[in-house]
C-alpha cells in the first residue's frame, strides 16, 4: 500500500531524517516509536506531502508521489489522486470551530470529492456512529471533550473513503481517559483490517494493536518487526523502560 525509500529531509542544514525507509502492507496496522525528536512525526507529514522531501521515492497505492532519482515530485493531478488516498489524523484535532460536528464532516466530501449534501450527511452519520458520536452531530467543537474532538477528526478521515489512515500521536494532547477513549476507537478499526500508519507514544497500543513496529530515533529506523520482535531489541527495552504506562 506505501513504500517509502531513502527518505531525506532537512531544516536549514539540519537533517531531521536520514535515509529512513518504510513499508505498509495492505490491512497491516504499522505502529511507529521513539523519543521525542526521532524524526516520527516530520516523516508521516512528508508521506501525506505536507513536507516536501529532500531525497526519497514514495509510493502509495501503486502511484509514484515523488522520486527525486526520477524527475522530483508528481504533477498536480497525481499528487491530489494519491493524497486522497491516505486520511489523517492530527494530535491537535484541526476541526473548524464555527462549523457542528456534522458540518466539520460534510465541508471535504462536499468540497474535494464534490458529493451532494445528501450523500455527505449521509455518509457523515455513518462514520459518526461508528465512532460513537452520532448524538453529537448538531453540536460545536467547543461543547465537546478533547476524545470527542478527536474521534470527530478520525469521523472526517473516515468519511473520504481513504485506502489509509495516518494517525499522528492522536492521543498526545489527552489525558488518560480520552486516551483510553480514543484508542478504542483505532483499535475497532483495526479489527476492521483498515491498513493504518500510527505514530505514537502509547507502549501498550502499539504492543497489543500493531502487526509491526518501527522504532526511529535521530531520524533514522533502528530497528522493526512483529511487537514482540522490536520489544525484545536492547534499544527499544531502553526506550520503554523511561515510558511511565509500562
Amino acid at each position: 500500500m506505501l513504500q517509502a525509500e531513502n527518505i531525506y529531509k532537512r531544516y536549514a542544514g539540519n537533517k531531521v531524517l536520514r535515509g529512513v525507509s518504510l513499508k505498509v502492507e495492505k490491512g497491516e496496522v504499522v505502529a511507529v516509536i521513539g523519543p521525542s525528536g526521532s524524526g516520527k512525526s516530520t516523516l508521516l507529514r512528508c508521506l501525506i506531502d505536507l513536507e516536501r522531501v529532500d531525497e526519497g521515492r514514495i509510493v502509495v497505492g501503486g502511484e509514484t508521489l515523488v522520486d527525486t532519482n526520477a524527475g522530483g515530485y508528481a504533477d498536480k493531478a497525481v499528487l491530489r489522486r494519491v493524497i486522497l488516498k491516505m486520511g489523517f489524523v492530527f494530535q491537535s484535532f484541526n476541526l473548524f470551530p464555527h462549523f457542528s460536528v456534522l458540518k466539520n464532516v460534510t465541508e471535504a466530501q462536499e468540497r474535494v470529492l464534490r458529493r451532494g449534501k445528501q450523500e455527505a450527511r449521509e455518509r457523515a452519520r455513518e462514520v459518526l456512529e461508528k465512532v460513537g458520536l452520532s448524538d453529537k452531530a448538531s453540536e460545536y467543537p467547543y461543547m465537546l471533550s478533547g476524545g470527542q474532538q478527536q474521534r470527530v477528526a478520525i469521523a472526517r478521515a473516515l468519511a473520504m473513503d481513504p485506502q489509509m489512515l495516518c494517525f499522528d500521536e492522536p492521543t498526545s494532547a489527552l489525558d488518560p481517559l480520552l486516551t483510553q477513549e480514543v484508542l478504542m476507537v483505532i483499535k475497532g478499526l483495526a479489527e476492521e483490517n483498515r491498513t493504518m500508519l500510527v505514530v505514537t507514544h502509547e507502549m501498550v497500543f502499539a504492543r497489543e494493536v500493531a502487526d509491526r513496529v518501527v522504532y526511529m530515533k535521530e531520524g533514522t529506523v533502528r530497528c522493526e518487526g512483529t511487537p514482540e520482535e522490536a520489544f525484545g531489541h536492547p534499544e527499544v527495552r531502553a526506550f520503554t523502560s523511561q515510558a511511565p504506562q509500562l
